[in-house]
């Protein structure tokens, strides 16, 4: 096999990238067919397709997103924390967009739980991961992953909360058209729904292979009860302190 020189730090290469620094091998001079194709077009696609797959397989695979995640099968993947972050800063813009548009009176009918998170959602996004992550290295001793990696699976949840609710902010915009209302606030309370279930579904999806589904029922049952117990305590200070 011939080997060349890697152009960003010489080392000796004989694959596809340079073992030492990662740059590809086949660096060519770069033109303007070259530049628009591979450094433009290349970019865009690579960053968008990564990032909706991230989307698709936390949405519909989640356990088993966070389980290919610790095991080490990270390229496929958005980083969890950026990807936290950019979610969190669309579903602010979510709700600032149907705080908007909504009127009075469709503002006064909603949730006590969609107000609460839109006021409080930065302490929600800092208590939830540390939360899931505690009870379920506990609950889950048998896996034997440690604390850190049971945050993953705690970020992998609040991931899909977010996406759930980033969705729902598109249909609560929607269904504020009056002709189709009816239809997208039943979709509305199925995504709420779902977003409540989301660590139970991430959960099962992980761990459905390692545990009977009695002993998996019963853990996550625990998990809710606590969480629930917690978080109740949280807005109770919240709503004291504030």
């Amino acid at each position: 096999m011939n080997k060349k020189s890697c152009l960003n730090c010489g080392h000796s290469v004989s694959g596809e990238f340079c073992s030492h620094c990662g740059q590809k091998s086949d660096t060519a001079r770069i033109t303007p067919v070259s530049l628009i194709r591979n450094d433009i077009l290349g970019s865009i696609w690579h960053v968008e397709a990564r990032f909706f797959h991230t989307l698709k397989e936390i949405l519909f695979r989640p356990g088993r997103t966070a389980m290919n995640y610790i095991a080490g099968k990270r390229i496929r993947y958005n980083n969890f924390i950026s990807l936290l972050l950019v979610l969190f800063g669309f579903n602010v813009i979510g709700f600032h967009f149907y705080e908007r548009f909504a009127s009075a009176e469709e503002l006064s009918s909603d949730s006590e739980i969609r107000v609460f998170f839109s006021k409080y959602s930065k302490t929600v996004l800092f208590v939830i991961i540390p939360m899931l992550g505690a009870h379920a290295y506990f609950l889950f001793k048998r896996i034997k992953l440690n604390i850190a990696e049971h945050f993953i699976i705690g970020t992998v949840s609040l991931l899909g909360i977010l996406i759930l609710f980033l969705l729902d902010d598109m249909v609560s915009l929607i269904g504020l058209w009056k002709p189709v209302s009816k239809i997208f606030n039943g979709i509305d309370k199925i995504l709420f729904g779902l977003s409540i279930l989301f660590p139970a579904i991430t959960y099962w999806n992980a761990f459905k292979n390692l545990y009977s589904k009695a002993g998996l029922l019963w853990r996550v049952f625990i998990l809710y009860v606590l969480m629930g117990a917690e978080s109740l305590i949280i807005i109770a200070v919240l709503y004291k302190i504030f």
